[in-house]
């Protein structure tokens, strides 16, 4: 009776549990197999890899999302503004002039290429449907050519509500501007330094105006050498003197802040953040280096459009309507460092650079120069009494004219 009362196929032979009881024809290393190939099999590791893939894709879609950073997102337009953008036939500044175009500006493309910049305003013209963009001459290696480009924007306009100082130069060897100075240092902050001090009697003319300077993060490795500004003793294209010239951006626009105080002129500076335009070109590494390097950008770079992102809204925002002298980066202000916020080194570069400039004192000397008229703070005498008479009846002009 007890052998009858077993199903077949439920012996002990068969791996089953002593007492079970299964249906008729229920084989469970069957099953058991079964079920195995279901979660090791070739759908098994279909779905793994897709499962990883889709992990893969989120995660580098969030990375990007971060790398671009955030976007000016205010609709606010600036119709019938007065703008001069530097450096702006390509890259970030092309970007910045399309913006501005779409929201109404009157635009003055300040580009040293005149043939590039023209390409460059026909296409925004066409983009932002906006015919009130010009193209100007402006190379910021020469001095003299910046005085040209500031007379006849005088002479065409008697307002000015904002100025974006984006053109530069990266880590190219070592040149001359057509003065003498040092490439880098001379372009990135001296013609900058010399245009923004010809333009300080119309943005303050036109006040609410506003002064956007682009620097860069590198000025975290730049110091200001006074002993070889021009980079003659020991030249770095990056870490040396294209650091420096960021540094002196930053010193810049603190002091100038401080000197454009009550104005309702404000100056800020920007980081556009690590964004693939055309900045890179000196690039000398090897070419399987550049490869690299060119492929990898297109990723892990900023586009130009999120690069300028951080301009447009110092340039924009209504909310920074009294902000000055800050650091802003991905649309954020953050701290600087103690020798990007040193005053007395902004001091002394500002002295430095209004001698190598051409342009006389807009602030009294310090009190130990007044002592000694004939000495300025090279060492080398001015010439004597009449000189400085001459030269005390010059800086009252200059000062009436960036007043």
């Amino acid at each position: 009776m007890s052998e009858a009362a077993t199903p077949p196929g439920s012996g002990t032979e068969r791996g089953a549990v002593p007492g079970s009881v299964f249906p008729p024809g229920f084989d469970p290393t069957a099953e058991s197999a079964e079920k195995t190939l279901c979660f090791r099999g070739f759908w098994a590791w279909a779905v793994l890899i897709l499962l990883i893939a889709i992990c893969v894709s989120v995660f580098m879609w969030l990375l990007r999302k971060c790398i671009q950073g955030p976007a000016y997102r205010k609709a606010n337009r600036i119709d019938g503004k007065v703008v001069i953008v530097t450096g702006c036939n390509t890259g970030i500044g092309k970007e910045t002039v399309l913006e501005l175009a779409k929201r109404g500006a009157r635009v003055y493309m300040a580009c040293r290429d005149a043939g590039r910049c023209e390409a460059a305003r026909l296409e925004i013209m066409d983009r932002s449907h906006n015919q009130q963009l010009f193209n100007r001459t402006l190379d910021l290696g020469s001095l003299q050519s910046v005085r040209n480009f500031v007379e006849r924007f005088k002479a065409e306009e008697s307002r000015l509500d904002l100025l974006i100082n984006n053109a530069g130069i990266m880590a190219c060897p070592r040149t001359l501007t057509t003065d003498g100075y040092e490439q880098q240092f001379g372009v990135n902050h001296l013609g900058h330094f010399l245009l923004t001090n010809l333009l300080l009697d119309r943005l303050k003319q036109s006040s609410p105006s506003r002064i956007v300077v682009v620097s860069s993060a590198a000025h975290l490795f730049g110091r200001i050498n006074r002993e070889d500004l021009m980079s003659e003793k020991k030249y770095g294209k990056f870490f040396g003197a294209y650091s420096q010239s960021k540094l002196a951006n930053i010193l810049f626009t603190r002091k100038l802040s401080t000197i454009l105080k009550d104005s309702r002129v404000t100056v800020n500076c920007c980081h556009p953040g690590v964004v693939r335009t055309e900045l890179n070109r000196h690039f000398a590494g090897p070419g399987w280096m550049k490869s690299v390097l060119q492929t990898g950008s297109l990723y892990f770079f900023k586009t130009p459009k999120a690069g300028a992102q951080t301009s447009l809204r110092l340039a924009l925002d209504p909310g920074l309507e009294g902000s000055t002298g800050g650091y802003y980066s991905d649309c954020m202000r953050w701290p600087l460092v103690p020798w990007a916020r040193n005053m007395e080194t902004a001091d002394w570069l500002w002295r430095e650079s209004e001698k190598l400039v051409g342009l006389p004192p807009i602030e009294p000397p310090p009190s130990n120069q007044n002592q000694n008229p004939t000495q300025n703070s090279n060492g080398t005498q001015n010439g004597g009494a009449a000189n400085g008479t001459r030269e005390m009846q010059s800086v009252e002009t200059v000062v009436v004219n960036r007043s």
